[in-house]
């Protein structure tokens, strides 16, 4: 019993050791997905408080060598507030003392900019193959949205770093905010109040939900009612004419799988760095006029996106309610005629007639 327990170890052993040795073949011959395998165990090896959850994505770019990385950070409630308890001897009694709020704050953005440079370092001391010129840092946090009470999910910290820029940085001395200005980065002005920015380098672009797109804008004329289109022809036309509108800057855009009015339905990536950051677009094909719930909902998409803006497209009207709302907030509605002159600054002619669409949806026709 002994010997086949021995034999059976021995064989998983090798087995094993076999893979391990694979492995580090692929990774010192700079295969993609080894060096993303490896960048993912050396987070998982970084030591953290047990009130510290690590969640991290990867994504290697083997064209540019850049590796962005989205961490997952603590939120402000997660950390200690216990400052220091005191025994009152008069009492027998024993009196805690709690951080204040102010405290609290310094703290979190003390410990998220360490969080963000120890990250950086740790992936490019462990680099040996130097397969990471660069490494695109993404602080996010997941919390709770007062206003509606859902849980959100926003990037409030965001920076690149460059190889010989940031091994040349004696990190036992720097000042850790000012060390992340000093690269550039992008955070909220109170890290406390996790308000979210653009990302330095947009997240991965290979979304489960997208779909191949067609074309449909060339087949359009003033004989098509957009408000009587196909439904799903209508969300890759939207895709076609903001791709046309994005492009001048080098953008893309993605159509996300059909939804019925159930979602995103598309999403832009814009490179540019000022107005840039991924853009989530919904196309509503209405005859009637749009009122506050739909723009509500996609503000909750834009933030559960982490984008930088969202755009809301309909074939009809907004009420005074959706504009209401939109003010002060990355959100764009463009109604009909918006759309109509879209098109046609694009080189594409059509119609809406909603009246017609209306007899047309009772009719069955």
């Amino acid at each position: 019993e002994w010997s086949m327990r021995r034999d059976k170890f021995l064989t998983l052993q090798a087995a094993r050791n076999a893979e391990i040795i694979k492995s580090r073949e692929a990774y010192m011959n700079g295969h993609p997905d080894a060096v993303s395998d490896y960048c993912e165990m050396v987070l998982s090896n970084s030591k953290y408080p047990d009130y510290f959850s690590k969640n991290w994505d990867i994504q290697y770019l083997s064209e540019t060598r850049a590796l962005v990385v989205e961490y997952s950070l603590p939120k402000p409630g997660d950390f200690p507030a216990l400052k220091e308890v005191q025994y009152l001897q008069a009492k027998d009694s024993f009196k805690t003392i709690l951080l204040s709020e102010k405290e609290i704050d310094a703290l979190y953005e003390d410990v998220l900019y360490q969080i963000t440079l120890r990250t950086l370092h740790e992936l490019f001391e462990a680099d040996a193959i130097k397969a990471l010129d660069a490494i695109v840092f993404n602080g996010l946090v997941t919390s709770i949205n007062k206003a509606n009470g859902k849980e959100v999910t926003a990037c409030i910290i965001s920076v690149q770093a460059k190889r010989a820029e940031f091994m040349d940085i004696d990190l036992g001395n720097v000042d850790p905010k000012a060390c992340f200005r000093s690269l550039k980065g992008i955070a909220a002005t109170k890290l406390a109040g996790l308000a979210p920015i653009p990302p330095v380098l947009m997240i991965d672009k290979a979304d489960r939900r997208f779909v191949d797109s067609y074309a449909v804008a060339d087949s359009l004329s003033t004989d098509n009612n957009l408000a009587t289109m196909d439904w799903e022809d209508f969300e890759h036309l939207i895709r076609e004419i903001f791709e046309k509108e994005f492009s001048v800057s080098g953008g893309e855009v993605k159509v996300t799988q059909a939804s019925r009015d159930g979602g995103v339905d598309a999403i832009a990536f814009d490179p540019d760095p000022i107005r840039g950051g991924k853009i989530v677009i919904q196309a509503k094909r209405y005859t009637q006029t749009v009122g506050v719930s739909a723009v509500r909902d996609l503000y909750g998409t834009l933030i559960n996106e982490g984008a930088t803006k969202g755009i809301l497209v309909t074939t009809a009207s907004f009420g005074p309610d959706a504009y209401d709302f939109a003010k002060g907030k990355p959100i764009s509605l463009l109604s009909g005629n918006n759309l109509l002159s879209l098109l046609q600054k694009h080189g594409h002619e059509a119609r809406i007639d909603l009246q017609e669409a209306r007899v047309a949806f009772r009719s069955g026709g």
